[in-house]
């Protein structure tokens, strides 16, 4: 980007993602200028007036309810708009629905925003669909336009093997990788605690019997937002973070390895499909697609989830 500093964000879509992404921004502080736009504009104002009685208590910034002319010239448009996931519903069960939601906010975006100065980081599900549509549609670079991913999925990797290990999960390092949801797989080949492969951490910790408990924790990561949403009706406090956690990554321009969804050009031989694998993200939007060595069964297991996208993304017309 050509700006020093990156100082405004539009947030689209005040639902239950969008608002407390913004309110966990706001309370960040890596906003001087943040811009609320819902199709329920009412939502949105009263989201924004919230959040405004809350300054006192962080730091100063600019929040209002607006429209696409007043995301012109964002440094950060973060799409959290369209239909909820509902009980029973699979990501990919979202994708007509809100592909069609997406052709009227993508080419509104486009309308007062350009490349140049604007990353594009799309949270709506299904996230990895609709990053690739968000690419297609916006006529933007790859390396501007980014997905969520399995950035949460990963924090949910990282916080139950902690949890199983009596490990801090801040000192346990691996990743979920491939679609966020159901054909997403865990590299075990990558994961470590102390700079110990997990195969040797198991052997010294003695406390696993068979592999049956790290399929347990896998499924565990892999159910968590059907399990959530069963009981509470939608999940929105870990993934603001896991957003907050990649703004903040372009934002301080820190070049941090995430796993967020982005356009795939031939690594791990996968072409014209946006999917999960660790990412460098600094304040130029995707830096650097890392391509990590895999055992062959993950390797395979990335196809499959790169196919099962593919599938679905060759039933839209875009």
């Amino acid at each position: 980007m050509n700006k020093k500093d990156i100082n405004k964000v539009t947030i689209i879509g005040a639902g239950f993602v969008g608002s407390t992404t913004a309110y966990t921004l706001m309370l960040n502080g890596l906003f001087s200028e943040m811009v609320i736009i819902d199709i329920n504009r009412k939502k949105a104002q009263g989201e924004v007036m919230d959040l405004n009685h809350g300054i006192p208590f962080a730091k100063p910034a600019r929040i209002y309810q607006g429209t696409y002319e007043d995301s012109r010239d964002s440094d950060l448009i973060i799409i959290a708009a369209g239909a909820n996931q509902k009980e029973g519903e699979t990501r990919i069960d979202l994708v007509h629905k809100n592909t069609e939601v997406f052709r009227d906010i993508i080419e509104n975006i486009v309308r007062y925003n350009s490349p140049e100065d604007t990353i594009l980081l799309v949270v709506t599900n299904p996230v990895d669909i609709l990053t690739y549509v968000t690419w297609k549609l916006s006529g933007f670079p790859a390396d501007k336009v980014i997905g969520s991913g399995t950035v949460l999925d990963t924090a949910r990797f990282r916080y139950l093997l902690g949890e199983h290990t009596g490990v801090d999960a801040r000192n346990v390092h691996g990743y979920i990788l491939g679609e966020h949801g159901d054909t997403e797989l865990p590299a075990w080949s990558l994961t470590s605690i102390a700079g110990m492969p997990i195969d040797m951490y198991c052997r010294s910790c003695g406390c696993c019997k068979d592999s049956q408990n790290r399929q347990n924790i896998f499924e565990q990561v892999k159910n968590a937002a059907y399990e959530i949403i069963s009981a509470k009706g939608a999940t929105y406090y870990a993934v603001a973070l896991a957003v907050e956690r990649i703004s903040e990554a372009i934002v301080r321009d820190e070049n941090s390895i995430l796993t967020v969804s982005s356009i795939m050009d031939g690594k791990y031989g996968l072409h014209d499909v946006a999917i999960s694998v660790p990412t460098v993200v600094g304040r130029s939007g995707i830096r650097k697609v890392l391509e990590v060595p895999l055992n062959d069964e993950e390797y395979k297991l990335l196809h499959k989830s790169s196919d099962t996208l593919r599938e679905v993304i060759k039933e839209l017309k875009i």
